[in-house]
């Protein structure tokens, strides 16, 4: 392939993928010319890393376009990146001494990075995850774990990590040229077909990441759409997760298709300027939000009918609420001997599931079991649950159940409470269920009583502290004696 460019630069096309399957780098070696007596340039060097090529060689010509010198580059070995650069740049030659192997140098830089493959294990299932912020880098590596167990759950593998704490965020680039080359070294070393980032991405950064890099771009709210999407069974999950799918998308078309694929609508009614592709596709989904929206106004009449006849009978309802995979649906399963979904990962269940728990004396309640809450839920996913979080409006008592054996349970604590105060609900009655507490020893329960007094100790798997858990159920929901969600909050504030 020829190509003619500029004296300062040269424009490289998209280039096909060599057909061979199990490559890192793409099989093509770029060859240009340098009109001047410079070498490889840094921006020539990162082309190679980025593009993934076999080599980079650069040619000077004099003014009468004589052949001057030559140098080449090529990738490392995975066992030498630690040893500065990723690349390794030739000293100058001729341009009529040429003894470099470059076939051989790519089949072993090849064979080294094939070394470390997993078994069974694709490109496009491995995962870097990227952190970028102001936070202090022990914070972000925080965050970056409970982003493994997302990345576990949607089937992903995790090649790698990398953090970067920064003085501000940059409304454009989220990462240096510098820091994207070492991010693109850790993905090849780890064969990861994917990026993805903690945090929500802004379009203007999303598109910038997608120029530079051939590998998916994914942020933080994508991954948890994308789960959501794999996990939401029922008609209204399914609906609810459609609509923030396509909120998250509007935004976020521009740039993503080349203007050369830009059509103009023809026939009766599309003369003149006509409409883009692009203006296209929003239209199509705007017009599918709206269709999505009025089936979930419909959905929320149907349960609003559905709670005004339980208010009608009489029966209180307590709403387990809490930070996702704390085990509520297996609390859930254990206080009413049912058979919700439960699985150890994050948003194992999307559902709204309802039961019915009967007292002594004749007394008996509703359970609903809503959709688990995480750090940062994304707006999208908030409003588009709107109708199945509606339940908890209805409610005469939020169980917030958590994980007692966490490490991160004050945070979890926290995030929970952020958002029930978003949803307006401080005002509801709370008690607080710790759940797992098998999993602690007795004197980390004896400590964890002591920090969160009122608290109530319980184990779903074992069944133990039950009995102390429905006695106080039907005290508060019989009788009323538990705090306010305000109140709670406060309260962990005061202790934090």
């Amino acid at each position: 392939m020829v190509i003619a460019g500029k004296a300062a630069s040269i424009y490289i096309p998209e280039l096909p993928h060599l057909a061979e399957s199990g490559r890192r780098l793409r099989g093509w070696r770029l060859l240009h010319t340098h009109l001047t007596d410079e070498g490889l340039s840094q921006e020539d060097l990162m082309d190679m890393l980025f593009l993934r090529l076999d080599a980079a060689i650069a040619l000077t010509v004099d003014e009468q376009g004589f052949p001057g010198r030559w140098q080449a580059a090529w990738l490392k070995a995975p066992d030498q990146y630690d040893s500065g650069d990723p690349y390794q740049v030739a000293p100058f030659r001729p341009w009529h001494e040429s003894s470099l192997d470059f076939r051989e140098l790519a089949a072993e830089v090849e064979k080294d990075l094939s070394s470390a493959d997993t078994p069974g294990q694709t490109c496009g299932e491995i995962a870097v995850l990227v952190s970028v912020s102001t936070q202090p880098v022990s914070i972000q590596e925080r965050n970056l774990d409970e982003l493994e167990e997302l990345a576990a759950t949607a089937g992903l593998k995790v090649g790698g990590r990398l953090c970067q704490r920064i003085g501000r965020r940059d409304p454009r680039y989220i990462l240096g040229k510098g820091k994207l080359a070492e991010l693109e070294v850790m993905a090849l070393r780890a064969n990861a077909g994917m990026l993805v980032f903690d945090g929500e991405l802004a379009p203007a950064q999303l598109h910038k990441l997608a120029d530079v890099t051939e590998r998916k771009v994914l942020d933080r709210t994508q991954l948890i759409l994308d789960i959501f999407a794999q996990h939401a069974l029922s008609k209204a999950g399914r609906l609810q997760v459609e609509l923030a799918q396509l909120a998250y998308a509007l935004p976020r078309l521009a740039g993503q298709r080349n203007k050369a694929f830009d059509r103009l609508m023809g026939g009766i009614g599309g003369r003149g300027p006509g409409e883009s592709r692009l203006e296209t596709d929003r239209r199509r989904i705007r017009e599918r939000m709206g269709a999505l929206r009025r089936a979930l106004e419909k959905l929320r009449g149907q349960r609003g009918f559905t709670r005004q006849r339980r208010e009608r009978n009489g029966i209180p309802v307590a709403a387990l609420v809490g930070y996702t995979n704390a085990g509520k649906s297996s609390l859930l399963n254990a206080l009413t001997a049912s058979s919700v979904t439960v699985a150890n990962q994050l948003f194992a269940t999307l559902d709204t599931a309802t039961r019915r728990l009967r007292f002594p004396q004749e007394r008996e309640i509703t359970i609903s079991d809503t959709v688990g809450f995480i750090r940062n839920l994304p707006r999208e996913l908030r409003e588009a649950f709107r109708a199945t979080l509606e339940e908890l409006d209805s409610a005469d008592l939020l169980i917030h159940v958590a994980d007692a054996s966490h490490p991160e349970l004050d945070r979890q604590l926290e995030a929970v409470y952020d958002i029930l105060a978003d949803l307006d609900l401080t005002q509801k009655p709370l008690m607080l269920v710790l759940n797992k507490c098998d999993l602690l020893t007795a004197e980390a329960r004896l400590e964890l009583s002591r920090a969160c007094p009122g608290a109530i100790l319980v184990s779903a798997a074992t069944k133990s502290g039950l009995d102390e858990f429905l006695l106080k159920l039907e005290q508060e929901l019989f009788m009323g004696s538990i705090q306010t969600t305000a109140n709670a909050i406060l309260n962990i504030s005061g202790e934090a």
